[in-house]
């Protein structure tokens, strides 16, 4: 690994570097950071399970949408809005990254992380994931440990 040398300008080899990430990205990471609202679509999920204590897993496609209000990067807040009405969530940025945490009192952890990564017209990329497991699985219902992927568009 090549070291630096003593007298070596650091400033220029922070501008080299610098001049190596893409400028939306930096922009990108601006938009989550002051993001107040996210509506989020996903498209493909995938579904764990065990069977006989092995554990397996089955992709397909999804129709799942998430919206998120109310988001306080500073305050460490934001909402999940859903059918039976708001919930109140940790939300966190880190570097690339914005994390929207919701847990429930009965247990289950959902997790939402939207990537400073574009996917199409200014839409970023996101994972949803579920930590849930139940005996009875009823269609409808999450049951099983569930992954979703899709993006989500960013309101200012």
């Amino acid at each position: 690994m090549p070291s630096i040398r003593p007298g070596t300008n650091h400033r220029l080899i922070i501008t080299l570097i610098m001049s190596l990430v893409p400028a939306g990205h930096a922009l990108g990471q601006e938009r989550l950071l002051n993001a107040t609202g996210l509506d989020c679509a996903f498209s493909a999920m995938s579904t764990a399970g065990w069977t006989d204590g092995d554990a397996g897993g089955d992709v397909g496609p999804s129709t799942l949408s998430l919206r998120f209000e109310d988001i306080d990067t500073d305050g460490a807040t934001a909402e999940i809005v859903g059918p039976y009405g708001a919930s109140q969530i940790i939300v966190r940025q880190t570097g690339d990254y914005l994390h929207l945490v919701q847990m429930f009192t009965v247990g289950p952890l959902y997790t939402t992380t939207v990537i400073d990564r574009e996917t199409r017209d200014g839409r970023f990329m996101a994972v949803h994931t579920r930590h849930e497991y139940t005996d009875t699985q009823l269609v409808g219902f999450t049951s099983r440990p569930e992954q979703y992927y899709g993006d989500c568009a960013v309101e200012p």
